[in-house]
């Protein structure tokens, strides 16, 4: 009887786990789904801020496909692929966090450059660099796992519930590059929200576009809040142990995915504009 009791407080934490990463399914997939589909449809790669929200749904989604075998693995406590199949996945996670981080702070950076430098920039703001700048990130995230994969693969030696989804129990190289990454990218962003902040505090008194500078605002402070709720957590245990602490921090992790939407949703008119509406919309 308490042998059983035992196990089932033992098994409970799991099955919370199995609980929010299917909540997180549940809620992002349609959310993202909806959003690259309507950012594809209205505006067709048209601005670099799109170019950039689209990379960002694109990485949300990478990572929710992931989340089935998540849920199965913490409701059932067993593993039933490979040791391989264990380490892609574990990588989706990770290379969510380095692309959601550069996105974000790529579109922080094109809205900064909207609203306090908006003729100088005319020539930096475009399509071309936009596609470039998430090619190098798509490239600098897919390099970074050519050695994760190697920790990760000789972490994982057996498949059950004491393995896999593990992180390497050493401080690593890529531990410091992750930490630093993040904390880094929150710093730029800080930066871009005190100028644009301070722009718009002086054309306080044009009240021809409060709505466009209301959406501008809230934008910067979603992105802090993605940052400051999802990933400084993980970062910071990244920094001080070498690893995440527990599954906890990788569920909030996760909930960017659900929360990245709402970027495109409250934050800018133009994601509910046809394509002919959208260039005047997204300006501040």
């Amino acid at each position: 009887m308490d042998m059983n009791s035992t196990t089932s407080d033992a098994r409970q934490p799991h099955l919370v786990y199995a609980l929010v990463f299917g909540f997180i399914l549940a809620l992002g997939l349609p959310l993202n789904a909806f959003s690259l589909w309507t950012l594809l449809r209205n505006h067709s790669l048209k601005s670099p801020c799109v170019v950039f929200m689209v990379n960002l749904a694109i990485s949300d989604l990478l990572l929710i496909i992931s989340l089935p075998m998540r849920v199965y693995f913490y409701a059932t406590g067993t593993w039933p692929l490979s040791r391989i199949a264990c380490t892609c996945i574990t990588l989706f996670f990770l290379d969510n966090i380095r692309s959601s981080t550069i996105c974000v702070t790529f579109i922080s950076i094109d809205r900064l450059l909207a609203v306090v430098y908006p003729l100088r920039s005319r020539h930096l703001r475009t399509i071309s660099n936009a596609l470039k700048a998430v090619g190098l990130s798509w490239l600098f995230v897919l390099v970074l796992n050519i050695t994760e994969r190697v920790a990760l693969s000789t972490n994982s030696t057996r498949h059950n519930e004491s393995t896999c989804f593990e992180f390497p129990p050493k401080r690593s190289i890529m531990a410091y590059i992750d930490s630093m990454l993040v904390f880094t990218l929150l710093a730029v962003n800080i930066v871009c929200t005190t100028l644009v902040c301070r722009t718009l505090y002086r054309n306080l008194s044009d009240s021809a576009r409060v709505n466009s500078k209301v959406n501008v605002l809230l934008l910067f402070v979603m992105n802090l809040a993605v940052f400051t709720v999802c990933f400084l957590p993980v970062s910071f245990a990244l920094l001080i142990v070498g690893k995440p602490m527990d599954t906890s921090l990788t569920c909030l992790a996760s909930v960017n995915c659900c929360l990245d939407p709402l970027l495109y949703y409250f934050s800018l008119d133009a994601f509910w504009k046809k394509k002919e509406d959208a260039d005047l919309a997204m300006e501040p």
